[in-house]
């Protein structure tokens, strides 16, 4: 990564982080919009928003819409709280929701995990292409599929 280092967050940590991103907004964060992101970030793997809607649906003990989930995924994205692995249409939490970054994901095909990686200076190449082609607020999505050390 390069420009500045960062704190990861985890657990309650990630939770008060997301919270404060989300106000800083303007945006709510509302009891369901918390319990989607818990759900998220409970996940060990990237997750569908099915995969999140059942895990809400059981903690909240009634069934929540895939469709109302997805709403708040998209609303999560938009505010850098939860990054969209395009390639397996599937979420995962943003560890450093104050932080924006271009999208560095390398996804395992044996196991589906995928880790996000910082290092601006591997997507600047893409940023520039596209702006010398007139695209504006360039946010380049890099996904590189192998397999994990573990799968290995």
């Amino acid at each position: 990564m390069t420009g500045h280092t960062h704190q990861l967050h985890e657990g309650p940590s990630l939770h008060d982080a997301a919270a404060r991103r989300m106000v800083e907004r303007g945006e709510q964060w509302t009891d369901m919009r918390a319990s989607v992101f818990d759900a998220l970030a409970g996940f060990e793997r990237p997750a569908s928003a099915y995969d999140i809607a059942e895990a809400v649906s059981q903690s909240r003990g009634k069934r929540v819409a895939a469709n109302s989930v997805y709403r708040i995924l998209d609303l999560f994205v938009g505010t850098n709280l939860a990054r969209r692995v395009e390639s397996a249409n599937a979420y995962v939490a943003n560890q450093h929701p104050g932080c924006l970054h271009d999208c560095i994901f390398l996804i395992c095909d044996s196991c589906g995990q995928a880790t996000h990686i910082d290092d601006d200076r591997l997507s600047e190449g893409v940023r520039q292409a596209a702006e010398h082609a007139g695209f504006a607020e360039v946010r380049p999505v890099i996904e590189v599929r192998g397999r994990c050390e573990d799968c290995s």
